[in-house]
């Protein structure tokens, strides 16, 4: 199995933990809870930003000193808009499950920004399309640039089945603004139903000898998580099985600027 490829672990608890020791970087950490209805888990997030998003279920929130009450409303990712909370760095929260949930921890360096702790709802979130054709796929922008936080970048993305997505292959693997800026990122796949499969390429350009420093192909089943160092990165969804990601980005400058494959670029015009 690939060192990139985290397998999802059965059960409950954390099932999921990327931190940016175990990944051999610089910047992302996430963490994956899942939750009986009742069970309790809390942090501190000492030098570090989170977002909390609800991949499924409802769960009685608290962060920094702010008790946001129940929220959440979906039961599947692949069922609407996700509730998120921004936890500052220097803080804690708290999340105590009313039904059965799913719960992902997005965290980057805090940079001393002094944000607040606040609620994203459902009606915070901007939605796109992207792509054309079998390469159309669609993007929840949960944290994205244009909102407060220091590091943190979080988006989702449903590519619906025989799709592909990240797609044309692009890169943000180097800090050269403003051509491209570097930003580490990890996958959370799901997959409706949940006993498909989907694809992830991670790679690097090829040297005039053909070799390529990474070179990964993975089949990534539901609840696995995908790390991307660097590299270009496209997913393929199978047929018959819709694809759910979260992404988490995080660099030294909070913005996404990509390179896209120079012998896929053809596709950005066809």
């Amino acid at each position: 199995m690939s060192k990139l490829q985290v397998k999802n672990k059965p059960g409950v608890g954390r099932v999921a933990n990327v931190t940016p020791q175990s990944a051999g970087w610089t910047y992302v950490g996430f963490d994956l809870h899942r939750l009986k209805s009742g069970e309790t888990v809390s942090e501190k997030t000492l030098g570090r930003e989170v977002c909390l998003v609800l991949v499924s279920g409802k769960a009685k929130v608290g962060a920094g000193g702010s008790d946001f009450g129940v929220i959440g409303e979906r039961m599947s990712p692949f069922e609407g808009k996700p509730w998120s909370v921004y936890v500052p760095e220097k803080s804690d929260w708290t999340v105590t499950a009313d039904t059965d949930v799913e719960l992902a921890v997005c965290s980057a360096p805090g940079l001393g920004g002094g944000l607040p702790a606040r609620l994203i709802s459902p009606a915070d979130l901007g939605q796109e399309v992207r792509g054309k054709g079998t390469n159309t796929r669609y993007v929840t922008n949960i944290l994205p640039e244009g909102k407060p936080a220091d590091s943190l970048l979080v988006v989702e993305v449903i590519t619906p089945g025989g799709h592909t997505s990240s797609y044309p292959p692009h890169r943000h693997d180097r800090d050269d603004l403003p051509r491209q800026s570097y930003l580490e990122e990890t996958y959370y796949h799901r997959l409706n139903p949940p006993q498909g499969f989907a694809f992830q390429r991670v790679y690097t350009d090829a040297d005039p000898s053909g070799r390529r420093e990474l070179d990964e192909v993975m089949a990534v089943e539901d609840g696995d998580v995908v790390l991307v160092p660097k590299g270009y990165h496209p997913c393929a969804a199978c047929h018959g099985y819709d694809l759910y990601y979260l992404n988490v980005m995080a660099g030294p400058t909070r913005t996404w600027k990509f390179h896209n494959a120079p012998e896929h670029e053809w596709l950005m015009k066809a």
